[in-house]
């Protein structure tokens, strides 16, 4: 029988590990505090927003909420900015995107204490999870991914992986964090031939390509673990790049959308903010 894989077990589990971490770092005078650096007041940004104050809160985690004008500058985001990076009750920054126009994001990225970079924005984090390197922070979502299949025990090593996606922000990183346990490791994308077929030969596929319920039963292998990363609205309907219900009658395991990978990419700020607060001297 198919194994739904539930992002609140993982979810949970990573709350009650934070919030012990939390207390020992209190303990020495460390109090983790977050800062959502947010600008205009679009609504699905201040429910995100509200989301993780209360995701903060049940592992006593604090949340500074610095909300610009629409309007603003380059000068004066900028000038938050390092308001930020230099206070030292703040251990996390958060930059909610997509910015407006007139603000420059590969500006900002560069601009962003890397110590403080909970979301892996900026360029040398991201350099870091290419090098191997785990002094700096994983980005949220393919943190999510790895978090879900260590939870559920499932085995990389060795393991075919066929990664559906190739962005910078969840693609690429996952690749490399994958390789770091051995697997074998295909990235596939909008030009890659004979899709289907090259699917059907993960022990584990994971669909981050944006497109809802594009992959149907025709694409998995049976028995193989099927995650789905995405985030999509087919009808007014949220749905991930997996047909759930076709994909259900051949998968061993599968993460359904909502429910999955995005409830626990959200819980990874909070890994991240306690492993800034670590690096505190």
């Amino acid at each position: 029988m198919t194994k739904r894989l539930l992002g609140s077990t993982v979810t949970n589990e990573i709350i009650l590990k934070c919030r012990k971490e939390c207390e020992e770092l209190k303990s020495k005078g460390i109090k983790p505090q977050l800062a959502v650096l947010r600008v205009g007041e679009n609504k699905s940004d201040i429910s995100y927003e509200t989301s993780i104050i209360k995701l903060m809160a049940k592992a006593d985690i604090s949340v500074k909420s610095v909300v610009l004008k629409e309007d603003i500058s380059q000068e004066d985001f900028d000038n938050n900015l390092k308001v930020l990076n230099d206070n030292d009750k703040i251990h996390g920054i958060l930059v909610f995107r997509p910015l407006p126009k007139q603000l420059d994001e590969d500006k900002i990225k560069y601009l962003i204490n890397p110590n403080k970079d909970i979301d892996c924005f900026s360029p040398i984090n991201l350099a870091k999870v290419f090098i191997s390197d785990n002094s700096g922070f994983y980005p949220c979502t393919p943190l999510g991914v790895m978090e879900i299949l260590d939870h559920y025990d499932i085995e990389l090593e060795g393991k075919e992986v066929v990664l559906i996606g190739r962005s910078l922000v969840v693609g690429k990183p996952l690749s490399m964090m994958l390789l770091d346990r051995n697997a074998t490791v295909t990235i596939c994308h909008s030009k890659t031939k004979n899709l289907k077929e090259v699917c059907k030969k993960a022990d584990v596929l994971i669909a981050a390509v944006g497109r809802g319920n594009m992959v149907n039963k025709d694409y998995i292998k049976p028995g193989a673990v099927v995650i789905d990363v995405g985030i999509n609205f087919v009808d007014g309907k949220m749905c991930g790049d997996v047909d759930f219900e076709s994909a259900y009658e051949t998968a061993g395991r599968i993460t359904p959308v909502p429910g999955g990978v995005g409830s626990v990419t959200t819980s990874c700020l909070m890994v991240n903010l306690i492993k800034a607060c670590k690096m505190v001297k």
